[in-house]
């Protein structure tokens, strides 16, 4: 690793100072992402500000007709809680299959939604469910958060507080992973929410995470998993590479969807 300041601030607000005076900081959450990436000298930041300590930033709650979870929340946490298993069942499946448990024993909701990696599983929950992610300055809805393959709507100083998560009527998440990393090659996670059938897709974009207008559209009609017979996805724009040509992504981006949908009815 490069040379570099460590911070262990106690609150947010300490946070978000630390981060604007140091331009080249980077946020320390879980550190599944971003160690592995200093070790390899692929980032260089020249200071890490780590949240593990800072209040206020851990826990699951209902409030209203919405579960919100802390950004610091690990993914073993989200899997097992009581009350996301209770009101979104889907989250806390999808929550209990990423990695392994060293790695949901570790992982952050927050880290993994900030970094935004294209094969993520929490993005397609966050897109899906229509989620607002909550930041020390603003709340940004999820059509508008993800901007691209590591890229977000967050801004210099801004970190992720809590993710916001409306409870569903149906919902599921379905992925056929890389059998090595457990990564998703696609994975598809729906959601019904009175008139509205959201169906996000992640793993497959060049661009990261996206919504299948083809998939929605079928659903729309009827949610059923029959709905989605005969329905094709163009490969333009889906990842290409030594594990999935993005002709292979795109056939399986509805029978994926198919197997959610079915999974979300028998729920």
């Amino acid at each position: 690793m490069y040379a570099f300041s460590y911070h262990s601030p106690k609150t947010v607000r300490q946070a978000a100072t630390l981060l604007g005076k140091n331009p080249d900081a980077k946020v320390l959450a879980g550190g599944q992402t971003l160690l592995p990436t200093m070790k390899q000298r692929l980032a260089s930041p020249s200071a890490l500000v780590d949240l593990g300590k800072a209040d206020g930033l851990s826990g699951i709650e209902v409030k209203g007709r919405n579960v919100v979870i802390g950004a610091m929340t690990r993914h073993a946490d989200v899997a097992t809680s009581a009350i996301v298993g209770e009101a979104i069942p889907a989250l806390a499946a999808l929550a209990g299959g990423i990695g392994d448990p060293a790695v949901r024993n570790r992982g952050t909701i927050g880290g993994s939604i900030a970094n935004n990696d294209p094969a993520a599983d929490y993005p397609s929950a966050v897109l899906a469910l229509n989620a607002t992610i909550i930041t020390n300055k603003r709340k940004i809805p999820a059509d508008q958060f993800f901007q691209g393959m590591f890229a977000t709507a967050l801004e210099e100083g801004e970190m992720i507080v809590k993710v916001s998560f409306p409870i569903p009527s149906k919902a599921a998440y379905e992925k056929f992973p890389n059998p090595a990393s457990r990564y998703a090659m696609v994975g598809v996670f729906v959601a019904k929410k009175g008139s509205e059938t959201r169906v996000a897709v992640t793993g497959a974009g060049s661009d990261g995470v996206f919504r299948s207008a083809e998939c929605e559209a079928a659903l729309k009609v009827r949610f059923n998993p029959k709905s989605l017979d005969g329905v094709k996805v163009k490969a333009s724009g889906l990842n290409s590479d030594i594990h999935a040509s993005s002709e292979y992504r795109a056939h399986l981006i509805p029978v994926i969807a198919k197997r959610a949908v079915a999974k979300a009815l028998a729920k």
